[in-house]
Formats: C-alpha cells, sequence, structure tokens
C-alpha cells in the first residue's frame, strides 16, 4: 500500500467560523439542500460514520466517511474516505485534514492535506487527484455562494 498526499489552499470572503459550520458542523442538512445530485446523509453507529447517498442515475451511488476528529474551537476536521464507488479497485481510503484560518480580510483560508491510500503498488495520477479536486470545488463554491446571500445564516 503506498500513499500520495496533495495540499490545497481555498480562499473565501466568507468568515472562517461560517464556513466550518456549513461544511463542517452542519454538513448532513445543508449539503442535500444545495447539491441536487445528494439525496441524504445518514448518520451510522455512534455517529462517527456519515453516508452520503447520491440520486439515482448518477455515477456515484454513495460515499462512506469515518469521521476522526471535528475541533469547533481551532475550526479543524480530519475523516477518511472509506467505501464507496470512487475508490474503485485501486484506493483502500481518502484521508483529508482541513483547517480553516482567518484571512485578512474577515474572509478565510481553507488549507486540505488529502492522503490517497492505494492498495498493492498502484501510483495514483495527478489527473485523478484533480477531478475529485474539482468536485470538491464545486462544494465549496456552492457553499460560498449560499453564505454570501445569507449573511445571518451560521452567523452566531
Amino acid at each position: 500500500m503506498g500513499v500520495t498526499t496533495y495540499t490545497h489552499e481555498a480562499t473565501s470572503t466568507v468568515s472562517p467560523t461560517r464556513l466550518f459550520k456549513a461544511l463542517v458542523v452542519d454538513a448532513d442538512n445543508l449539503i442535500p439542500k444545495l447539491m441536487p445530485n445528494v439525496k441524504n446523509v445518514e448518520t451510522e453507529g455512534d455517529g462517527s460514520i456519515k453516508k452520503m447517498n447520491f440520486v439515482e442515475g448518477g455515477p456515484i451511488k454513495y460515499l462512506k466517511h469515518k469521521i476522526h476528529a471535528i475541533d469547533d474551537k481551532n475550526l479543524v476536521t480530519k475523516y477518511s474516505l472509506i467505501e464507496g464507488d470512487v475508490l474503485g479497485d485501486k484506493l483502500e481510503s481518502i484521508t483529508y485534514d482541513i483547517k480553516f484560518e482567518a484571512a485578512g480580510n474577515g474572509g478565510c483560508v481553507c488549507k486540505t492535506k488529502t492522503e490517497y491510500h492505494t492498495k498493492g503498488d498502484y501510483v495514483l495520477k495527478e489527473e485523478e487527484h484533480n477531478e475529485g479536486k474539482k468536485q470538491a470545488m464545486e462544494l465549496f463554491k456552492a457553499v460560498e455562494d449560499y453564505l454570501v446571500a445569507n449573511p445571518s445564516v451560521y452567523a452566531k
């Protein structure tokens, strides 16, 4: 098994606290409202497993994540994609470390470290990572646009 790591930074005019609440704390409720391809998010067991179900007919049926940490004081989360169509037969899991930091303009910088844990001697191609990053940025942008349009949401 190998590990390939990528880092990415995304900036936003939205405060780090509001983005963290929307993308991490209340994601189970908000994401299905903003992303038409997401049917719902189910919580399993003690709450540390989240299963995101997609609408029928799409390329992805579901994604299952294991939540390792949610730190709402330091605005940090860590979770792993442990099951789902995107893992295919070449990936064991994908682990995400995400930190929301204040930026000088009242907005934030979202810093992400992504680790792809591959099966056997498979080497992840950058194009594969870029496709996943593209999907994540679509979600990030949808949430950001929603928060900009609704400045009182997650303001407390």
